[in-house]
């Protein structure tokens, strides 16, 4: 029997209820917690974010190395110009990155109160036809 039932990824940020608006139109979300200090939400598939009030939060400063990178999530999308859309239409901002890209096109991104995360397309698994 598994000790652990569930895992909720949780943000820190000054204002949980602002983030929560962008990760909710981001995922295509629903609140299914509030409290004062913390708003939960779950997303398709049972995803799970919080956000948890804290006043004194510092937003990682990814890519540049002072208070550099905390956490980073990554989210697998079929269109990055249209999820890009979407993100800056919610208040995210691009992130310029110098990391290669690797087998995965993706692009970083900042959320409103500075969180990274990337989206990417994976790569296709099969071989190439043709």
């Amino acid at each position: 029997m598994a000790v652990v039932n569930a895992g909720v990824v949780v943000l820190d940020c000054a204002e949980p209820e602002k983030l929560a608006e962008f990760y909710k139109g981001l995922l295509d979300a629903e609140e299914t917690e509030v409290s004062a200090n913390r708003v939960e939400i779950s997303g398709p598939g049972g995803f799970r974010m919080a956000f948890r009030r804290d006043v004194n939060a510092t937003p990682p400063s990814w890519p540049r190395p002072e208070n550099s990178l905390q956490a980073h999530l990554d989210f697998v999308v079929d269109d990055l110009d249209e999820a890009e859309r979407k993100v800056v239409g919610l208040g995210g901002r691009p992130v310029e990155a110098k990391d290669a890209l690797g087998p995965h096109e993706e692009r970083g991104y900042s959320d409103p109160a500075g969180h990274s995360f990337t989206l990417r397309v994976n790569a296709p698994t099969g071989p190439k036809q043709g």
